[in-house]
Formats: structure tokens, C-alpha cells, sequence
């Protein structure tokens, strides 16, 4: 809902320099804490699902910089074991840690397997129909702007709480990607491309970088309604600056130390995005939207949650705080 009147949505942020086990999980649990905690979300007994971003696949690791991935462009999975331990405190029965992988081995070389069997979570590969018989078909409610419905791992559908994951990151279509962003890995690759050869979601983007400027921000909407997301969480401590992954030109290494969440994952986004120095109201093709519309805009006009900082509430260090300056997605050396 809209944030209207007095109200104000709550955004917890937190200044977070490592991925020290430790240190994370007590910097989220405060940042929890801050925002009433996760007793509203995550009733005792419930299924969790976590959706993260290993986005590109394992070929790409190690080329920003030499650095590892999950330093640079895919979500670490301390994070994630951080914010997974926490949902167990709340009563959790079931966890789930989800994604579309480009390949298994992302789960192994970016440490979810071993995660996993630390929290006694389930991986699940949202390409694979497992462990059900089929796939879901999965309506947007009162029909979406580009989509009606999409094709989910039924997983999506019987989970109580659905949680995102993401890196901080510019993005070449969508101009920054976290939460909301981070649902186009919700659908199996093999029925969103144009061919079989094609290693992304072609279907989604259309023929050229002018229609996937329009198409992409409509699809996030889409995305967001079949599945609504209940909570997001941004990594900020390491990522990379003017793109999405190691296949745009130009990325460098960037350390902004922080740790974003909140449970109106529109203000989650608009926060994380004013943390990168952009307005999170910015009109559609300027920066850092470039190459096409404001998702989160179009986010807070569908009435999903609000980009509108003057009506978000920031639990923590001040906006200037956490504000370190990214690079937005210009393909420059």
C-alpha cells in the first residue's frame, strides 16, 4: 500500500564493512529488531523461501577485478545464512533458498550447498519442475501489464513467507536491480527465451535495448504481483559500479559497507537506490534509468509500496550516512 498521511514506511539500514558470520547475523538481527521484527511475516511453523541472485553463472566468476562473485555481482551467502538463521529463530519450519541457475554448479561455487546443510534448508533450481510433477501456472492478479500469468516451480505457491536477497548493483535495462528486480529468476529460463541457444530470458527483453527498456520495467511489476514479496534485503557491503555482471563493459569493484531491508520492498529499493546517489523518482531514460522506464515508479503508481523518501522512515544511520556514489550502466572503459 501506498504510504499516505502521517504513515511512513520503515527501512532499516546499517553500516556493514565485512561478511564476518558473527558480526552479520547481529547486525541483521538489530536491523530486524529496528523494524518490529519477523513475528508479522514468519508465523511459527511456516514455509520461508529466499530468493537470491547468482546471476550469470559461474564462467563469470573471478572477472571484476580477479575477485570472487559473490564480492562482486552475485548475492554472498553469509547474507543469506545471516537472514536464514534469523527466520529459524522466528519459528520457521521449512526454508527454501531459490533460484533459476544458469548452472548447478552456482550453488556449490558461491557456497549455498554448504549453507544449506548447515540451516537444513532446500535448494531448489526454479528451471526444474522438482520436486512436483509439473509447473505452476501462476496468475497476475487482475491481469498484468505485459503478462497474465507465469509459468513457477509450485514451490512459489505453497510458501508462506517470500523473502529477496540482492546485490546493490546498477543495471544496463532496468537501471538498478535489488529486490523487485531480483524476481525476473523466478521464472525456468527454457520457456522465456526466443531460442533454445539463447542464455537469458530473450522473451522478456524483445528484440532490441529500446524494447527491453520498455518491457523489462513491466515485467518487474508483473513479477511482483503473481508472486508479492513479503521482506527484502540489500547487499551493499561489496559489489561492482555501472552494471549488472562481468558481460558489460566498464564494472569496477565498489565497497559501500551497508546492509539495506525492510518489508515495503518498493521503499527497500527506493532507499537502496538513493543510497547509490540516484533519485528512485527519476523520470523514465534519465539516469540512472538510461534505456527506459522507472520500475520502481511504476511500482509505487500500481500502488505496491512508495519510492517517495519524504515518506519512508530510515531506522538507522541517516540516508547521507550510507550514501556511497555509483556509476550508473554507461558501457564506458
Amino acid at each position: 500500500m501506498t504510504a499516505t498521511g502521517a504513515y511512513k514506511a520503515q527501512v532499516a539500514a546499517a553500516r556493514q564493512k565485512t561478511y564476518d558470520p558473527q558480526a552479520l547475523y547481529d547486525t541483521l538481527r538489530d536491523m530486524l529488531d529496528s523494524l518490529g521484527g519477523l513475528g508479522d511475516i514468519v508465523r511459527p511453523g511456516a514455509r520461508v523461501a529466499i530468493k537470491i541472485n547468482l546471476t550469470g553463472g559461474v564462467y563469470w566468476d573471478g572477472k571484476i577485478a580477479g575477485l570472487p562473485g559473490v564480492d562482486t555481482f552475485v548475492t554472498h551467502p553469509e547474507v543469506v545464512k545471516a537472514l536464514g538463521k534469523l527466520v529459524l529463530d522466528a519459528g520457521a519450519k521449512e526454508l527454501y533458498i531459490v533460484e533459476a541457475v544458469y548452472q548447478p554448479e552456482s550453488y556449490s561455487l558461491w557456497g549455498y550447498t554448504d549453507l544449506a546443510k548447515e540451516l537444513g534448508a532446500k535448494l531448489i533450481d526454479l528451471n526444474d519442475k522438482a520436486p512436483y510433477p509439473d509447473f505452476a501456472a501462476t496468475p497476475v492478479p487482475g491481469g498484468g501489464m505485459l503478462y497474465n500469468e507465469f509459468t513457477f516451480n509450485h514451490i512459489l505457491e505453497e510458501i508462506d513467507t517470500f523473502m529477496s536477497v540482492s546485490k546493490m548493483k546498477c543495471h544496463w535495462i532496468a537501471g538498478v536491480t535489488h529486490t523487485m528486480k531480483n524476481l525476473f529468476g523466478l521464472v525456468p529460463l527454457q520457456f522465456y527465451r526466443a531460442a533454445p541457444k539463447d542464455g537469458y530470458r530473450s522473451t522478456f527483453h524483445g528484440p532490441t535495448d529500446e524494447t527491453a527498456g520498455d518491457r523489462v520495467p513491466q515485467i518487474i511489476t508483473d513479477l511482483n504481483r503473481a508472486r508479492p514479496l513479503h521482506f527484502g534485503l540489500v547487499d551493499g557491503i561489496k559489489t561492482c559500479e555501472s552494471g549488472e555482471g562481468p558481460w558489460i563493459k566498464g564494472l569496477r569493484p565498489l565497497e559501500p559497507g551497508v546492509l539495506i531491508a525492510g518489508k515495503d520492498v518498493v521503499a527497500t529499493d527506493a532507499v537502496a537506490t538513493a543510497a547509490m546517489g540516484f533519485d528512485p523518482t527519476a523520470a523514465d531514460k534519465t539516469t540512472p534509468f538510461i534505456r527506459g522506464r522507472n520500475h520502481i515508479q511504476m511500482a509505487y503508481e500500481l500502488g505496491l509500496g512508495t519510492n517517495r523518501l519524504e515518506e519512508i522512515e530510515i531506522l538507522g544511520p541517516s540516508l547521507k550516512e550510507i550514501t556511497t556514489p555509483f556509476r550508473p550502466a554507461l558501457g564506458e572503459g
